[in-house]
């Protein structure tokens, strides 16, 4: 049975960054959860950061390779650079999915660690640009295909692949 890592934000954990979760009631997560399928797990609190703590965002909204590259850094909401605990929980994320043997991850869109679409542009503005978070990019980098929190039905059929 292939193991999924989840955003533990999106299993109810309150996790992110303001305190809350952002539990999601999809009935295939729900489903997943009930086969012992899923290893939730929040990079940046594994990274080191406190809950609650100041919203982060990639600055230039360059993405988590750029981030992994050194290219460009992870910048509080109060100024603070915050780019190791994000590469920190990323590099953690990976042992976790190297460890349990997982190919697929379900994790929390419009994340610096998370997004796998878009993320923030780095204003602290509100407004997305495309790209990934760190630890997207980072599992994508070593073979962990990763699907945003709407992209659940997308993640079943590509597990159905892994398993035939």
């Amino acid at each position: 049975m292939q193991r999924i890592l989840v955003s533990a934000c999106l299993m109810g954990r309150r996790v992110r960054y303001d305190g809350g979760a952002k539990t999601s009631v999809d009935a295939l997560l729900a489903a997943w959860r009930e086969e012992g399928r899923l290893v939730p797990f929040c990079p940046e609190v594994s990274g080191g950061l406190p809950v609650p703590r100041p919203a982060a965002e990639i600055e230039g909204g360059a993405g988590g390779a750029a981030v992994l590259s050194g290219e460009a850094r992870v910048l509080a909401s109060d100024g603070s650079d915050v780019t190791a605990e994000f590469v920190a929980g990323a590099r953690a994320a990976l042992e976790v999915a190297r460890s349990s043997g997982i190919r697929v991850a379900v994790l929390k869109e419009g994340s610096p660690s998370c997004g796998a679409l878009a993320v923030y542009d780095g204003t602290f503005g509100g407004r997305r640009v495309p790209g990934q978070g760190v630890t997207t990019a980072l599992l994508e980098e070593h073979g962990v295909r990763v699907f945003t929190e709407d992209q659940i039905a997308e993640a079943a059929v590509y597990l159905r692949t892994l398993e035939t």
